[in-house]
């Protein structure tokens, strides 16, 4: 047996010697052409085969796992995305359906040979194409529970707030989470210790007096405010066919923040400072001053040199020209504001990047900022952003929400410079650090709003747990 064993490792050899060497250009080709499963042949035989460092070892999984999460999201095939569609457009053509996926409005690629659809793909194409749109409007368009809300609500923010102040705070309005993640049976061995980050809310101006009123766990760890992304970790031991839910309940108050000032407020930048220098600068890998970035933002801001305009016009323009659709994972985009560019549409989140790529490249420090929305019937994952101008300080922009729809300036402008007491604040950036420290590849390498689940093993994704949050207005 020992002589066969020999044997096989000296074939092994062999073989290995004769064949050409796997680059990590190669690997990249291959991913590129959406060769999935030779790409990763690639890689377990490169992993096998050569010295290689921990670290290298470590990003060669990586892309392992995010071909699998673009699997994941690209699962529709042509019959399932066709029959969609023709409920709603009976008559749509070929050609129809090759321009919108020429567009991006229609988001497919091709896999393994095979031409694969977003799983949201045939909802949001009426949501980004224009022909499209007009095809579901015809169904008759239902009011949106939000948008009533807020042109209810936002007014009154404004109207109650003191004209004569740039910095307006409301009442704080008191609201009692309950947040938990439930671990699915059998997704981590017997007896191997799950580890769990929740997101949990931090403390700062518009934000403050939490009080954690219970946790599942006995023993948990609450993240110091330094880093990026505000946790609360809990770890328990895996239990046979059992699943393992970790969880909390706090009370917290919120209110509006609204800047009422305009450009004749706005002060020269101090150019050498600390602050201007970190947030107009690039930031890998979604805060490029990509070509295309530099050609429109250039474009729309020529001759404008007042900094409160030209954060505006950027606001404005993403407004009107990147619709909101449902998006893929972050973790499987290389760059988020060049998909947004070149696909016309984006989330929150994506839209978000998008405005502050764009205004860091112009001049104007920015940075992210997000966690969920609380908004009564709409409680959801949300992200915004946040600018600074000097003599005014750092305020909100929410990209995603947009332009209100309403002929008073200051409320159709209110989201920028301006945010509502319905949020709950877990990130003060992106793309940070855990603590305590995750060992695995992040279910979500940008933002953390659903939580983060591992064991000694692997990383668990999305899917193989869940996760809840109850809201109670008090």
């Amino acid at each position: 047996m020992k002589r066969l064993f020999a044997l096989l490792a000296l074939a092994f050899a062999v073989y290995a010697c004769q064949m050409p060497q796997i680059t990590d250009e190669s690997i990249e080709t291959a991913i590129k052409e959406g060769n999935f499963t030779q790409a990763e042949q690639m890689i377990k035989l490169k992993i096998a085969t050569e010295e290689l460092t921990p670290g290298e070892v470590w990003d060669l999984d990586a892309k392992i796992q995010t071909m699998h999460r673009i699997r994941k999201d690209f699962s529709k095939v042509d019959t399932t995305v066709m029959a969609y569609i023709k409920k709603v457009i009976p008559n749509v053509t070929p050609q129809q359906i090759a321009k919108w996926e020429a567009s991006g409005a229609l988001e497919c690629m091709m896999i393994d040979g095979e031409k694969r659809y977003f799983r949201n793909a045939p909802r949001n194409l009426f949501r980004i194409d224009a022909e499209a749109q007009a095809h579901w409007d015809v169904k008759g368009r239902q009011s949106d529970e939000l948008d009533l809300f807020l042109a209810d609500y936002i007014p009154t923010v404004v109207a109650t707030s003191a004209k004569n102040k740039i910095e307006n705070f409301s009442k704080p309005k008191k609201f009692r989470i309950n947040y938990s993640i439930t671990v699915k049976p059998n997704e981590v061995p017997e007896g191997e210790m799950i580890r769990v980050w929740l997101p949990y809310p931090r403390e700062f101006n518009r934000s403050k007096n939490v009080k954690l009123l219970s946790t599942t766990n006995q023993d948990y760890i609450i993240s110091p405010d330094k880093y990026e992304h505000k946790s609360i970790y809990m770890e328990a031991k895996s239990i046979k066919d059992s699943a393992i839910t970790f969880g909390y309940e706090l009370e917290l108050e919120v209110a509006d923040h609204w800047f009422n000032f305009g450009p004749e407020d706005v002060k020269p930048y101090n150019t050498e400072s600390e602050l201007y220098k970190k947030y107009t600068a690039e930031r890998e890998t979604h805060i490029i001053f990509t070509p295309e970035i530099k050609r429109l933002t250039d474009s729309l801001l020529a001759g404008e040199t007042n900094p409160y305009n030209k954060a505006r016009i950027i606001f404005d323009y993403i407004c009107k020209n990147y619709p909101w659709a449902s998006a893929r994972e972050y973790s499987t985009i290389e760059n988020i504001p060049s998909y947004v560019l070149a696909n016309n549409h984006g989330d929150c989140g994506q839209v978000g990047l998008t405005f502050i790529t764009m205004a860091r490249y112009a001049g104007i420090p920015a940075k992210w900022q997000s966690g969920w929305m609380l908004h009564p019937g709409e409680i959801n994952l949300h992200d915004w952003a946040q600018a600074y101008f000097e003599g005014i300080g750092w305020v909100p922009v929410d990209q995603s929400f947009g332009r209100m729809p309403d002929g008073n300036d200051d409320v159709a402008h209110f989201y920028l410079g301006g945010i509502d007491a319905y949020r709950y604040y877990v990130n003060d950036d992106y793309s940070g650090d855990f603590f305590p420290t995750k060992n695995h590849l992040r279910s979500e390498t940008v933002d953390f709003q659903r939580g983060e689940v591992e064991w000694r093993g692997e990383n668990l994704y999305f899917g193989r747990w869940s996760y809840n949050m109850d809201v109670e207005y008090l």
